[in-house]
């Protein structure tokens, strides 16, 4: 029986992607394991490949389509020797799913990213959550008919739990794609509950019960009403009517870029801690190290030596090593730091583990790799999620001093800037020119309180001004 291959979800973020490239065409056999196609998330491109064996009877959506929503219909395979109109029965119904294709091993993602080992994630639908179990890999039913001749469609799963519970499906209203009647509905639905049309159903003389809305502010006398937090695309294309302007259309890194950082400023209460980092002795010493190295084809920076004092003061100040769950604060063990990397159109966070245990001279070469995959956008999400504490460095850029917004459900995000002639005060009382570095750390404030932050802060200073015992 012909089944659709649904958009597979390729990281616990994406909602949707772009299909980059059809790596088949309509007639192709495939098996188990081969690859379909590319897909583009809002940080990477990635392969995926065919769970199944079949016959490519149908492409749905075509080369270069944005914003194809996960779960949605992509394409029809059909059974060896079925007949290709069996692909139109398919797409005229949606009757019959298959569960996403696979990503590719090229680009694994962790389990729970949209993979049937994994589980849906906890941010799934209930009717992706009942896609990406195993009674999905199952061809569905035909569908049933309700008791005055329409038809009702359900999930495998769910008509199962329907048969095991004694429930009518013609009395359920389904939440998934097209209505369809998906697990969550089924287990939500009350043992011979009546039909949702019943209880829609009002005497034609019942107004429907208006809903309340809340009450628009009132502007005090000579006072202009509240403006909307925000403008509409059309409201802002009518504001500059009539002047030369180029429309940039969002891809996937900047809607997700803008919707995440968003939500950050609105929901995390930021507050900011500031340190002056007299960077000469670091310096001297990275200058003494590198010549050392120089055999070895080593070459230290200065950011190699800020990821490795930030992740020791996570050691040092292990409270501070912690992320927002929700209803909880986990506290890592580990020292997991998170590097911005700015790459066109947005940014990578990629992520390098356990900092804290590994040498300058790996911290160097692993970020070198994970900065070059970013730009090209070949890394896996399970190499750029995760982390508890994230870097932001524009030093490069000649920036001396910047608030960073915190990466949820980071506790804290550390903007770094460059290092700057000044004069400063010596401990004998003598002004000298000195070489300073401005840092400030953004703090979620349900997760680490200033003394905590401030605590992590000095840790992170006197690794910097006593690089040597960073090697210890």
């Amino acid at each position: 029986m012909a089944t659709e291959i649904l958009m597979p979800a390729l990281s616990p973020t994406m909602e949707e992607g772009t299909l980059a490239k059809w790596l088949v065409k309509e007639g192709d056999t495939v098996s188990s394991g081969d690859l379909l196609a590319e897909i583009e998330t809002d940080k990477a491109t990635m392969e995926f490949e065919a769970v199944d064996e079949g016959v490519v009877g149908k492409l749905l959506v075509a080369e270069g389509t944005e914003g194809v929503k996960v779960n949605a219909p992509i394409a029809v395979l059909l059974e060896e020797g079925e007949d290709a109109s069996a692909a139109d029965d398919v797409t005229s119904d949606g009757s019959s799913h298959v569960a996403p294709a696979e990503p590719s091993g090229r680009t694994e993602p962790q389990k729970g990213y949209g993979r049937e080992d994994g589980g849906a994630d906890a941010g799934t639908s209930g009717a992706a959550a009942d896609a990406a179990s195993p009674d999905t890999l199952e061809k569905a039913a035909a569908p049933r008919s309700s008791g005055d001749g329409e038809r009702v469609f359900a999930t495998p799963l769910a008509r199962r739990i329907a048969k095991d519970r004694g429930l009518d499906l013609s009395a359920i209203k389904g939440s998934g794609p097209r209505g369809r009647i998906v697990k969550a509905d089924v287990e939500n639905a009350e043992p011979g509950a009546a039909p949702d049309a019943a209880a829609e159903t009002k005497a034609p003389d019942a107004a429907p019960q208006a809903k309340p809305e809340a009450e628009a502010p009132k502007a005090t006398d000579g006072a202009k009403p509240a403006m909307p937090v925000g403008m509409g695309a059309d409201q802002v294309l009518k504001m500059y009517e009539g002047r030369a302007f180029e429309e940039v259309k969002l891809d996937g890194m900047r809607r997700t870029i803008a919707a995440r950082l968003t939500e950050a400023k609105q929901t995390i209460p930021h507050f900011y801690l500031r340190r002056d980092i007299v960077l000469d002795p670091l310096l001297a010493f990275r200058s003494d190290l590198n010549k050392q190295l120089e055999s070895r084809g080593v070459k230290l920076s200065v950011n190699d030596f800020i990821i490795k004092a930030g992740a020791l003061a996570l050691q040092q100040a292990p409270d501070a090593n912690a992320v927002w769950a929700g209803d909880r604060i986990l506290k890592l063990t580990p020292s997991d730091v998170a590097v911005a990397v700015a790459v066109e159109g947005g940014l990578f966070t990629p992520v390098l583990k356990d900092a804290d245990t590994k040498s300058l001279s790996t911290i160097s070469s692993e970020m070198k790799d994970l900065a070059s995959r970013a730009r090209s956008r070949k890394l896996a999400p399970h190499e750029y999620q995760g982390g508890s504490f994230a870097i932001s460095n524009l030093g490069m850029f000649g920036i001396e001093n910047f608030d960073a917004v915190i990466n949820p459900p980071h506790g804290s995000i550390l903007a770094v800037g460059a290092g700057v002639k000044k004069p400063v005060v010596g401990e004998d009382g003598e002004v000298k020119v000195a070489t300073v570095m401005s840092v400030t750390l953004s703090v979620d404030h349900r997760v680490i309180d200033g003394a905590l932050g401030a605590k992590f802060l000095e840790a992170f200073t006197e690794n910097m001004t006593s690089p040597i015992t960073m090697l210890a």
